[in-house]
């Protein structure tokens, strides 16, 4: 059988592969805190025809992924007006936690850059989800302790989240009190972090030899900015993946067509005895 064939075939499967790609950026054009991903291909094994020549003569045998990257580059900013909302205005991630891991415990959290946060009717700060916002209770008794924030609507009338990442209670006198300070992490790698759903990602080896629990701190300690009442959305470009898309789609055909050739050929060998 031709090796055009097969190489046609692994083509068709890598465009397909990034089509699919395409596709799931495109459908997160408006996804808050979503980060594209990109698709490399690497060449496949050469087969060596003969070794007499001044250079090696070899015939590849097609192409495969070699790399799906996801591109942490900021998204564009969105203002929303409401203090619940927060952006991280440089590198880093908020740190939630599945809210039916018990509150004294480190399992089970998470990395997002979605901050479209609410408060629950238990008072906690959680994501659209219902995940808890992790953070570092004020004033501080054990620099180590993060834990799910609260808001005591029974103390304070409202709250509002500065700059440093501080929520800030104000109770029926006017006095402002900061109840907890917002928790970011960031890992060396956050390419190396796995996509969990939900704008989740989960800290892997990958990403950062630190555990969660060693890395995490607060906007301070991690020099960024927490921007209230914005949010920040896609990074996803619509103009590069529709031409990502019609590359896609002219690679696929034209692999396509090597197969056509190639089976154009081999008929072509077939009728050579009648």
């Amino acid at each position: 059988m031709l090796r055009s064939m097969y190489s046609g075939v692994s083509g068709m499967k890598g465009f397909q592969t990034k089509l699919d790609v395409i596709g799931n950026n495109i459908s997160n054009v408006n996804t808050i805190g979503y980060k594209k991903s990109t698709i490399n291909f690497q060449d496949l094994l050469s087969q060596n025809l003969s070794g007499s020549g001044v250079n090696s003569m070899q015939v590849g045998l097609g192409s495969m992924t070699s790399a799906i990257n996801v591109i942490h580059n900021p998204g564009s900013f969105m203002t929303t007006g409401v203090g619940s909302d927060v952006a991280i205005n440089g590198d880093g991630f908020f740190v939630v936690q599945d809210p039916t891991v018990p509150a004294n415990s480190t399992a089970d959290r998470y990395l997002t850059r979605a901050g479209n946060f609410v408060v629950n009717a238990q008072g906690n700060l959680v994501t659209s989800q219902g995940y808890n916002v992790i953070g570092r209770r004020e004033p501080v008794t054990n620099p180590a302790i993060y834990e799910p924030i609260k808001i005591d609507s029974n103390t304070y009338e409202s709250f509002s989240i500065n700059l440093l990442g501080e929520v800030v209670g104000k109770d029926a006198n006017g006095t402002e009190t900061i109840i907890a300070s917002i928790a970011i992490a960031q890992p060396d790698n956050p390419a190396g972090l796995n996509k969990s759903g939900g704008s989740l990602y989960e800290l892997t080896s990958k990403a950062d030899s630190q555990t969660l629990t060693q890395m995490i701190g607060t906007a301070t300690t991690n020099n960024v900015e927490v921007g209230s009442g914005m949010l920040e959305m896609s990074n996803v470009d619509l103009t590069e993946e529709f031409t990502e898309m019609i590359i896609a789609q002219r690679g696929f055909q034209a692999n396509s067509r090597t197969i056509t050739t190639s089976d154009e050929i081999l008929q072509e060998v077939v009728n050579l005895k009648r």
